[in-house]
């Protein structure tokens, strides 16, 4: 028990001391500076991840119709669909005559946004949905390419709704995305940092008298919790400079955001811890890899690599927005690196809570193995303590 405590002071005091040569020097001025240049990044993962939708997330039109008329329907669209420059179209759902609409449109996966109604005689379209909606000029082509006759079909009637499943579930979608991106670009933009941080202790020599003084546990933990607090301080400010901003310039901007599933209040908590844990599992595993590195050049080396395999982390959780309940969803949420990506979004269309305490919880065991596993590699390496070196092959013949 002392032997943890003393950990955890030598810890504390490492990293009060980063923290502060960090912050109360002139080259954070500089850090604070660093947002502006993202931001064209931030819109383009934005657009990436509205494009990478499936089939399965596009807008869906249920079609209460005899078998048929829907078939007609069907046809039309695939024609329309293979037409340049029509756009992407709704996806067509055939449901039986006599369906309820309402059970159609509050389906617990949200699939359906609005229902079609008589077709071919009285077409009505019910959703939420208004005459000047793009939806209602794509399903009136269908119908007309779908007619192909003498008699024009009548005009759509549009029933719109105040909330639908499908509706709810979209602008879910949206809020899920934009918290994605925002975690992703936070997490780029500051974990980087770590893959230098103990070049200059190397360089000079100084990592042989704190290893003396400290067990390098100590070390890791209190490196990685100053970055951490110093990207939060970052952080505070630029989430004061901007909220001051849109308050200023845009303030009915927060009345239209896409509510989360769970709320804004715990939607933002979850994002604060998330970004937390996000930060020390890939500044854990950064600190180890820089670590090995000796000079400036071999981290610029590395640095390509790993910013690739991050935005890889990102997409993973980001296909997994569909089905957050199947399989890619279970597998970026399980996987380490990623759950913090893939939780964030399940935050926003999810109301469940405990999986969130649960993944808090895997996410900060991983932390701890695999700060334990970069200190012992650290040591063993770098060091050269922790028994003999070599392949066991060779050891063995030394020892014969």
């Amino acid at each position: 028990m002392n032997r943890r405590l003393n950990k955890l002071q030598s810890a504390f005091v490492i990293a009060r001391r980063d923290y502060t040569a960090t912050v109360l020097s002139r080259s954070f001025l500089f850090f604070l500076l660093g947002p502006l240049f993202p931001i064209l990044l931030g819109a383009l993962f934005g657009g990436i991840g509205a494009k990478v939708a499936s089939d399965a997330e596009r807008t869906q039109v249920a079609v209460i119709a005899a078998p048929a008329e829907v078939a007609r329907l069907q046809r039309a669209r695939t024609e329309l669909a293979a037409v340049p420059g029509t756009g992407q179209l709704p996806l067509l759902k055939a449901a039986p005559l006599g369906t309820d609409y309402r059970t159609l449109l509050n389906k617990a996966d949200g699939s359906v946004i609005a229902v079609l109604e008589y077709p071919f005689n009285a077409p009505s379209l019910i959703g939420k949905v208004g005459g000047s909606d793009p939806l209602v000029g794509q399903v009136r082509l269908i119908l007309d390419r779908a007619a192909n006759g003498p008699t024009p079909i009548p005009e759509i009637g549009v029933i719109p709704l105040r909330q639908t499943a499908g509706a709810t579930r979209n602008a879910r979608e949206v809020t899920a995305r934009a918290g994605q991106a925002l975690l992703f670009l936070l997490t780029l933009l500051l974990s980087g940092m770590l893959l230098s941080q103990l070049i200059e202790e190397k360089s000079n020599k100084v990592i042989e008298v704190l290893a003396a003084a400290v067990p390098v546990e100590s070390i890791f933990i209190g490196k990685l919790f100053a970055m951490l607090a110093m990207s939060l301080t970052g952080i505070a400010v630029w989430m004061s400079v901007a909220i001051s901003f849109l308050l200023l310039f845009a303030p009915g901007i927060f009345a239209v955001l896409p509510p989360p599933a769970v709320g804004w209040p715990v939607f933002l908590a979850l994002g604060a811890l998330y970004y937390a844990m996000s930060y020390l599992l890939i500044g854990a595993a950064f600190l180890g890899i820089g670590a090995q590195a000796s000079t400036a050049r071999e981290v610029q080396i590395l640095s390509m690599p790993i910013t690739m395999g991050q935005v890889g982390l990102l997409f993973l959780a980001n296909f997994a927005i569909s089905a957050p309940h199947g399989s890619l969803g279970i597998l970026a949420a399980a996987f380490p690196l990623s759950s913090p990506f893939a939780m964030i979004s399940r935050a926003a269309l999810d109301e469940a809570v405990l999986p969130h305490l649960a993944a808090l919880a895997w996410q900060g065991l991983w932390v701890a193995l695999i700060l334990k596993l970069a200190a012992a590699w650290f040591r063993r390496s770098v060091l050269n303590s922790g028994g003999p070196k070599g392949r066991w092959w060779k050891r063995k013949a030394a020892a014969a």
